[in-house]
């Protein structure tokens, strides 16, 4: 998945301001103890990443 699919479903659920914030602010166990963008500089996968916000906060499964 790209960054630029990943920021996209991002914004399409939070909407683009939360979706940045959210990304920021948010310590999720499901990225080890990581943030979003924490995770994403750590070298994390986008699809991974965007799994683990599904997980986290119960994204519907048609917009996974």
């Amino acid at each position: 998945m790209r960054l630029t699919v990943f920021w996209q479903l991002m914004s399409d659920h939070f909407g683009k301001g939360y979706a940045d914030t959210f990304a920021r602010d948010h310590v999720m166990s499901e990225l080890g103890g990581r943030t979003v963008r924490e995770a994403l500089d750590a070298g994390w996968e986008a699809k991974d990443v965007w799994r683990a916000v599904c997980t986290a906060v119960n994204v519907p499964y048609e917009k996974r």
